[in-house]
């Protein structure tokens, strides 16, 4: 006799049952209790089922031919663990645990939490965890699917089967859970997503998933990231004070997918099926890009986004894997060793991060559950025309906690250093890359994203409050004010943003012939009217060296050696702008091709004199930067800079002082923008004394003894001066070494430039 309802049955076999821990497992075969149980599984792979209970081994009886099984104990009066021992069509026997036997796991604390949206750490909560329950290991499995019918876990462990393990929905707020006893680490699976368009089935990877296979494969990886011993207390107990910006910040940018690749000498990464990969590993690559940025005087690495994406041509900024290390250079705990390997050198490491899209993969995010969860329904609010992407609905709290719980985990479980959100201009303006009737003005009637501004200002206050001494940059390519200004006097909180309009002047100033730069001196000083509104970075990033826009040397007119020389000058103008420092991978030797993500850069070039001459250059700026105060203590107030002239535009000459905290620590800056030197050139100085040269482009890796003695003659507003030989292309930087004996600061000098 079946003693099960044929419908329920059914509904656990076709997959449709939204309930089946109501049916599964052991159960009171009276809806009152009393005396009797039922034991019952669904088991598509076995042709025979017992229930052990002890020394006992009770057969099941098939009362499906799909593999519907189940036993009636009409004596029984109290439940009892029990296992399965389950028969498969080779014969062999496998005794294992039931998972319809064990009990909720998330508290209803946790559950309620996350269905308001007030959890930061979903990581903690969701994803697949390992853990134990009642002595058993195995994996808890979680997932947030408001809509969804059923979900059930699919993957190598029961033969993407989702019907195999539906899950259990816990209220409210449509969280999905099951402990599946007897799985490991490595396991591969999906959630398999049943709709409520007419039954349809969806398989999505793990949205909180802590590995994800080898593109073009799609499927979520099991990982444990307990049990990792980091060897990195000493930077990260110095880290805040490191980081603050009044130290020195010099940021090398790297793709490490083309940085160098196995073909330079390595053995490749190999991901989780074992197969060869054309990348270097997380290992490898740590190997030589740490120690290289190590020597060559750079602070940090910026990694462009490692958050696991399908498609290498999007060079990670179509994440869907947003608590996922990419497994195209190995598994979680190796790019874990990187970045303690990183610190152990003193360097820190900034993740780019991107919560302003996500792409339309099917396996994604895009329309988890059947409905538009994660983005907006309305095209005209949810999609990015450019990058054909799904755009996050941030007035939705659950998705605020999915992005900041993403943000969170980097700099807990990887110990990272610092984010730089991508595209926040996109995110600002509901307008954005639209014409107008493409877009949706907000409840004011305005073009901004009101709900992307709560979440910007939700991220930076939460991550400096978490994680004192982590850094936040913005890139944001608008005069949207107050993007480095604290959340409290109404700004969005971020530490640094990106100046692009330095950038773009800059840029846009050395395309000029040099002899003709006297006609544009402007496009090159202007940067100086908006230095001090924000707290800047100068970026000179992978965004500037790609679609034909040329290599960074590509941009330089002239001939090769020309190019070269012009770009030397353009690093002096970055190093010694107020402001912190990132270059992209390559720039320092001059790259002459445009960057492409699918090869590694042309470090051959690197036997050509001026190309290794141009990367010692870069080498001792860095080493400038950071042992002169005065170029980086006071990088975001006028405090810290002077004109000294800006107005010799014949010779395209430009002077300045830089200043530390301390008024009398500061150096003098002479950059040449032509190929002319320009001999027994008179600049202004701020007070009398001998003048030593600590950077001279010529010689560079020289000391220079030679000092140079002021004159009491007028050069400007300045009553001293100095007269020196202005290298072409290049640049002279001065401090005072001894001051005369009436040593005064020139009183004439104080205030310049405000």
């Amino acid at each position: 006799m079946l003693h099960t309802d044929p419908d329920l049955v059914e509904s656990i076999v076709d997959g449709s049952c939204g309930a089946p821990f109501d049916t599964l497992g052991l159960h009171p075969l009276g809806k009152s209790g009393g005396r009797g149980f039922v034991i019952r599984v669904f088991l598509p792979e076995a042709t025979a089922a017992a229930v052990v209970r002890g020394d006992e081994s009770l057969p099941m009886r098939r009362v499906h031919a799909e593999g519907f099984f189940e036993l009636v104990l009409p004596e029984e009066e109290k439940p009892f663990t029990y296992r399965l021992a389950v028969t498969g069509e080779d014969g062999l026997v496998v005794e294992r645990d039931d998972p319809y036997r064990f009990g909720p796991v998330l508290a209803q604390e946790d559950v309620e939490k996350i269905a308001r949206g007030e959890d930061p750490r979903l990581d903690l909560r969701l994803g697949a965890r390992p853990m134990e329950r009642e002595g058993v290991a195995g994996i808890l499995f979680a997932v947030w699917a408001p809509n969804a019918v059923r979900v059930g876990v699919m993957g190598s462990f029961n033969g993407w089967d989702g019907r195999r393990h539906p899950m259990r929905k816990r209220s409210p707020g449509g969280l999905w859970e099951i402990f599946i006893p007897g799985l490991w680490t490595g396991a591969l699976y999906k959630y398999e997503i049943r709709t409520r368009h007419e039954g349809r089935c969806t398989t999505k990877a793990d949205p909180v998933g802590f590995a994800m296979e080898m593109r073009p494969s799609t499927a979520s990886i099991v990982w444990d990231l307990d049990g990792f011993e980091w060897n990195d207390a000493k930077w990260m107990k110095s880290r805040a004070k490191k980081q603050a910006l009044d130290q020195p910040i010099s940021i090398y940018e790297v793709h490490l997918g083309s940085w160098k690749r196995a073909a330079y000498g390595g053995d490749g990464a190999r991901h989780a099926a074992g197969e060869p990969s054309p990348f270097l590993s997380y290992d490898e690559i740590a190997a030589a890009l740490i120690p290289y940025a190590k020597e060559m005087g750079f602070t940090h690495l910026e990694l462009l986004p490692v958050t696991e994406h399908p498609f290498d041509g999007s060079w990670g900024y179509q994440t869907n894997g947003y608590f996922a290390p990419t497994s195209r250079f190995g598994m979680p705990d190796d790019f874990r060793r990187f970045v303690d390997a990183a610190h152990q050198a003193g360097l820190g490491v900034i993740l780019d991060w991107v919560p302003g899209h996500f792409p339309m993969d099917a396996h994604g995010l895009g329309f988890f559950d059947g409905t538009h969860l994660y983005e907006h329904a309305d095209p005209r609010r949810g999609v990015h025309q450019d990058w054909g992407t799904y755009i996050y609905n941030y007035g939705r709290p659950q998705v605020r906690a999915f992005l900041l719980s993403s943000a969170l985990f980097w700099l807990d479980r990887y110990h990272i250093d610092g984010l730089r959100v991508d595209a926040v201009a996109s995110m600002l303006y509901l307008d954005y890359s639209r014409k107008a009737g493409e877009w949706l003005p907000n409840v004011k009637g305005g073009r901004e994203d009101l709900d992307a501004v709560a979440f910007l200002t939700q991220f930076n206050e939460l991550i400096h409050r978490e994680y004192p001494g982590v850094l936040t940059f913005a890139e944001e390519s608008t005069s949207w004010p107050g993007v480095t200004k604290p959340v409290e006097k109404g700004g969005l909180g971020f530490d640094l943003k990106w100046n692009m309009g330095w950038m773009n002047d800059s840029l846009a100033y050395m395309k000029h012939d040099p002899l003709l730069r006297k006609g544009v001196q402007n496009a090159l000083t202007f940067s100086l009217q908006y230095a001090f509104d924000e707290k800047y970075l100068l970026p000179l990033s992978h965004d500037e060296v790609v679609h034909e826009k040329r290599s960074l040397s590509g941009k330089m007119p002239g001939a090769p050696d020309l190019q070269l020389a012009n770009l030397r000058a353009l690093l002096c103008w970055q190093f010694f702008h107020p402001g912190k420092k990132l270059l992209f991978m390559g720039g320092e030797w001059g790259q002459m091709r445009e960057w492409n993500f699918d090869g590694e850069l042309s470090w051959e070039l690197l036997e050509e004199k001026e190309h290794a001459r141009l990367r010692e250059t870069v080498r001792a700026l860095n080493a400038l930067y950071q042992k002169e105060k005065a170029l980086h203590q006071v990088e975001g107030d006028w405090a810290g800079f002077e004109w000294i002239d800006f107005s010799d535009a014949a010779r395209s000459v430009i002077s300045f002082v830089r200043r530390g905290k301390k008024r009398d620590d500061f150096v003098v800056v002479t950059l040449n923008f032509t190929p002319v030197e320009w001999k027994d050139y008179r600049v202004g100085v701020p007070g009398e004394g001998e003048y030593r040269a600590l950077f001279d482009s010529r010689q560079v890796g020289k000391a220079s003894r030679k000092s140079i003695k002021t004159e009491k003659r007028t050069q400007g507003s300045l009553p001293y001066s100095v007269v020196l030989d202005v290298p072409p292309l290049g640049a002279v930087v001065l401090k005072r070494a001894k001051m005369a004996s009436r040593g005064k600061e020139s009183e004439t000098s104080r205030g310049m430039g405000r």
